[in-house]
């Protein structure tokens, strides 16, 4: 059974730094595409970063510069390390884990705020 369990949430702010993290299991853990995705209150979720399995990494416009998504395969952990954080950034962030389907992560709330 795939289990991918988010932690590091909480209430930041503006121009404040957090890590995320995303401890999984049930899985072979190095050989899947590890994601981070955002969903705002009234809006889609949103991919933010992706980490392959070769460590290739990408990010979306809005994060790219601010934000580092990386893997230990040895924990089975991806993280997302995210810099000047905006209240913008605010949102549920999820955990997906990616092969051939996506298995998601129950979330965890960041909200930047003053």
């Amino acid at each position: 059974q795939v289990q991918l369990v988010e932690s590091g949430g909480g209430l930041v702010q503006p121009g404040g730094s957090l890590r995320l993290s995303c401890a999984a299991s049930g899985i072979s853990f190095s050989i899947y595409t590890m994601g981070w995705y955002r969903q705002a209150p009234g809006k889609q979720r949103e991919l933010v970063a992706l980490i392959s399995s070769t460590g290739s990494t990408n990010y979306a416009d809005s994060v790219k510069g601010r934000s580092t998504i990386s893997r230990d395969n040895a924990k089975n952990t991806v993280y997302l390390q995210m810099s000047s954080l905006k209240p913008e950034d605010t949102a549920v962030y999820y955990c997906a884990a990616f092969l051939g389907s996506y298995n998601w992560g129950q979330g965890t709330q960041v909200t930047v705020s003053s």
